[in-house]
């Protein structure tokens, strides 16, 4: 039996590799310096390039990859600690529309900083991929279609 590796099977490893280390990273700084996880950011952040700072959590979850009721559960702590607000819909009172709040905007901004400084580091570290982040990037949206 053959049980050589693939180039395919060594990329998908290098991948979650880098996405392990960079994530546990970006989760550390964002926890000890802003008090919020990288998935809390991630929705912050989807929800601070929405129209108005609004979005619906069927529109979240797709942007961030959960289901629209991991968003939910996701939103909860967030709105009692007043980041987001939960808007009902003017036509249709069934959907919840997630809204950032002031203090939410001021955390995003202040946590963007923080997730640009880790990112920065972690490109320090990789010269060769600092000098193609764009190419990386087109790269990866491609990788993930």
């Amino acid at each position: 039996m053959d049980i050589r590796t693939t180039n395919e099977q060594q990329l998908g490893m290098a991948f979650a590799a880098a996405w392990s280390r960079l994530e546990k990273r970006l989760d550390h700084s964002l926890g000890a310096i802003r008090g919020i996880s990288l998935a809390e950011y991630r929705i912050l952040r989807a929800l601070g390039d929405s129209p108005n700072a609004r979005a619906s959590r069927v529109d979240l979850a797709e942007q961030v990859g959960l289901t629209p009721s991991g968003i939910t559960r996701a939103l909860r702590p967030m709105e009692k600690l007043g980041i987001v607000s939960t808007v009902r819909s003017k036509r249709d009172a069934r959907l919840a529309i997630a809204a950032l709040t002031t203090s939410g905007r001021e955390l995003l901004n202040d946590a963007s900083g923080v997730f640009d400084d880790t990112m920065k580091n972690a490109l320090r570290r990789a010269p060769a991929a600092a000098g193609r982040v764009e190419e990386l990037i087109e790269l990866l949206d491609d990788l993930g279609r």
